[in-house]
């Protein structure tokens, strides 16, 4: 058997403690995946005497000491946040050391840098822990799938608000009430905005339309909406016509003037409940796949926690020993598509509307004028209610999101609308 590999571990928190403890756990184990022991070499704290689970002797507060010592060979970062995550990567890279992270959000923002740096030095840089905790989701759309033709991943990628808007299903619940409940049970944090906002989920479904589409894809680029205007009325709405309410992200490869185009987007929808994203239900994660060779793949699991999470870490960790045994690094960055990104106006989608109308004659005839002028047609449509109470709900067909927008914006302005209580997409 070769040498000992050394592992430097960046954070030591929810699952960064979970990592610590399993490569002592499963010492043996990993050895003999690898073909060479696996030892800590030392692990980066903040607040070295909250860590009482870990060997002080292992323990430092300075990171890029420790990312630069001659004796480490791999590096896990599971900090989090863009600095100084991004300077000790970049430094451990620089060393020659390979580099397993779940940092999605830095990937999001930079990960053309951390790849260009680590193709430069002829290391490692995994990141299968980033999306979709535990579910071996990034290694096959990269290595299983290199060889398939992909047109769309959809997936609930955000386990808090999956469970929000699970409970809101369940019980009638509205969004505050089921926020409460997701907080108190640990599902939720104190500042629930990178989740309930959108921001965790489009910073996965960047990763995941660079890996699928091998174009270069950032935050940015992705149309995000939250889940905070969800009300108990749209979720009834959705129940009345078949369908549930999940915040999904959806990454495309779209035909369009002059070749293909990505569109990537995050958004509360409403979706057939025979569909097979309807029934991932709590915390839990899934995302469907569409390849034309291979067709529809589901990939299902615990999509966050310590263990689950760590679990998706060690994986990447033995992937990465076994290539330094190896003396090549795996597969590396795929963007030789570099595939235009589609403005969120020129998507294709549709809409469930729902607004309080008059109840009198020429009510129908105003509101479609309204979408005739855009060009949008009505699929499905029903009347509930009369006199004060009347209420028009109605299903569009596919059109260009700009165009459904600017449906909703004139019949906003009709004298017979007295109100738009509920716009959502409708997906699946």
């Amino acid at each position: 058997m070769s040498a000992a590999m050394k592992v430097a571990v960046l954070g030591c928190g929810v699952v960064g403690s979970q990592v610590v403890r399993l490569i002592g756990k499963q010492a043996a184990e990993l050895s003999a995946r690898i073909g060479a022991p696996l030892e800590l070499a030392g692990v980066a704290v903040r607040r070295p005497k909250r860590h009482v689970d870990v060997d002080p002797a292992l323990l430092t507060t300075d990171p890029m000491a420790l990312v630069e010592r001659r004796d480490v060979d791999l590096v896990v970062e599971v900090i989090g946040g863009i600095e100084p995550a991004r300077s000790l990567i970049l430094a451990a890279i620089a060393c020659g050391k390979s580099v397993v992270t779940a940092n999605k959000a830095l990937l999001a923002e930079d990960g053309a840098t951390l790849h260009a740096a680590a193709r430069a030095a002829g290391v490692d840089l995994y990141y299968e822990a980033s999306v979709a905790g535990a579910i071996p989701l990034l290694r096959p759309l990269r290595e299983s799938l290199a060889g398939d033709h992909l047109r769309r991943v959809v997936g609930i990628v955000n386990g808090t608000t999956n469970y929000i808007l699970s409970r809101m299903d369940a019980t009638g619940a509205g969004f505050s009430e089921a926020l409460e409940e997701a907080t108190a049970l640990g599902y939720a944090e104190a500042d629930p905005s990178a989740d309930v906002d959108g921001f965790d989920a489009a910073a996965k479904a960047a990763i995941l339309a660079g890996l699928a589409f091998h174009t270069r894809v950032t935050a940015a680029d992705v149309h995000r909406e939250g889940i905070a205007d969800v009300t108990a009325a749209d979720v009834a709405s959705a129940k009345a016509m078949g369908s549930t309410v999940k915040l999904l992200a959806i990454c495309e490869r779209v035909s369009a003037p002059g070749g293909d185009a990505v569109s990537v987007r995050v958004h509360p929808a409403m979706i057939p409940r025979t569909h097979p994203l309807a029934g991932v239900n709590d915390a839990f994660n899934a995302v469907f796949v569409e390849a034309e060779s291979a067709g529809e793949l589901m990939f299902y699991g615990r999509g966050a926690g310590g263990p689950p999470t760590a679990s998706a870490v060690l994986g990447d960790l033995v992937a990465v020993a076994r290539n330094r045994l190896a003396g090549a690094p795996g597969p590396g960055e795929s963007a030789y598509a570099d595939l235009p990104i589609r403005p969120m106006g020129l998507t294709d989608t549709s809409y469930h509307i729902s607004m309080d109308v008059a109840d009198r004659a020429g009510v129908l005839a105003a509101v479609a004028t309204a979408f005739a002028e855009h060009g949008v047609s009505i699929s499905t449509l029903r009347q509930e209610g009369r006199g004060d109470q009347a209420t028009l709900v109605m299903v569009t067909h596919v059109a260009p999101d700009s165009a459904l927008a600017a449906t909703v914006d004139d019949l906003r302005k009709l004298d017979v609308v007295r109100g738009v209580t509920s716009v959502m997409r409708v997906e699946g």
